[in-house]
């Protein structure tokens, strides 16, 4: 199985949101199936078959998270980020801001959705492959 390792090394390539694809790719490889990753302080749960799960540590300082979210406001952010105008805690930042909590990476149909504070899924984006 993967290790919180070996997706550190996948992602210390991605530099801006246009890498995000290829990040995706490469974690696949290792056997990544599902993630989820907390705006809050930047941890991520990892999942693999047979019921495997890893997580990572927190990456930064706790943000708070908007209670309510502002989708326009979010999607002018995000696609900033996509093509590269902004770094990773940037748009971490951005989230925060924004009402996003948490998003969810769904291997099997290579999609990206971000849920708020309620759990209600805010955007859902399809992965490039």
């Amino acid at each position: 199985m993967f290790t919180v390792e070996q997706i550190k090394a996948a992602h210390r390539k991605v530099k801006s949101g246009a890498d995000f694809p290829t990040y995706i790719q490469d974690i696949k490889k290792l056997g990544v199936t599902f993630y989820e990753t907390f705006v809050t302080d930047g941890h991520t749960d990892y999942f693999g078959v047979n019921d495997y799960k890893t997580s990572s540590v927190a990456k930064y300082e706790a943000l708070s998270i908007a209670e309510t979210s502002n989708i326009e406001q979010f999607k002018a952010e995000i696609k900033a980020h996509q093509q590269g105008k902004t770094d990773y805690p940037t748009f971490c930042k951005d989230c925060a801001k924004s009402g996003v909590e948490k998003w969810a990476v769904c291997m099997d149909n290579m999609t990206c959705t971000y849920f708020d504070k309620a759990g209600i899924e805010i955007l859902v984006e399809q992965i490039p492959q």
